[in-house]
């Protein structure tokens, strides 16, 4: 692995207690749930569990674009251009895409629309179920500084430019990949 944020390592030891104890379904290949596990056990055996992806846009069709804080447990201080993070156990995507985007936009009464469903793996280590969102919000946002470090609004041709200069998050990349590549053409 070429970016040591991918490596089973790359959990911080000081990472909030709360995160690495949160209980999280443990899924199989088909996304039917096996067991539940607290995210530490998830994470350090790389267990397939599942995520929600929400790409948010301003009125003006902009990207909210952020990197994340340097505890995160995953990828941290990388980039990305989605908000998002695990589904808790017994959760639902749909919920858990509301819950994670208000939680990391420090906002309230988002709607999100389902996009698409795919399995992300590095090949190697991690491996999860990826429900991607899309939703807009037309209000100040304030993001929660534990999961954001810093944030900006990006055109879409920002974004690529960014894509090729700044060290996104894989899974994010991954996803961003397949949302434009699924989207009708104009």
């Amino acid at each position: 692995m070429d970016n040591p944020a991918d490596s089973p390592a790359s959990i911080p030891a000081d990472a909030p207690a709360t995160d690495l104890d949160e209980i999280l379904d443990v899924v199989d290949e088909q996304d039917r749930v096996l067991r539940t596990a607290p995210r530490s056990e998830v994470y350090r055996d790389g267990l397939i569990h599942r995520c929600v992806f929400v790409l948010v846009r301003d009125p003006h069709g902009r990207i909210f674009t952020h990197r994340r804080a340097d505890t995160k447990a995953f990828a941290p201080g990388m980039y990305d251009c989605f908000v998002g993070g695990v589904v808790g156990t017994g959760e639902s995507y749909p919920e858990a895409a509301v819950r994670e985007a208000e939680e990391e936009l420090g906002v309230t009464g988002i709607r999100t629309r389902p996009l698409f469903r795919f399995r992300y793996t590095d090949g190697d280590r991690y491996s999860w179920w990826s429900d991607v969102y899309e939703a807009e919000w037309d209000g100040p946002v304030h993001p929660q500084e534990s999961e954001v470090a810093w944030h900006t609004w990006l055109t879409e041709d920002e974004l690529a430019e960014r894509l090729t200069s700044w060290d996104f998050v894989p899974d994010g990349r991954e996803a961003y990949r397949r949302y434009l590549a699924q989207r009708p053409t104009p």
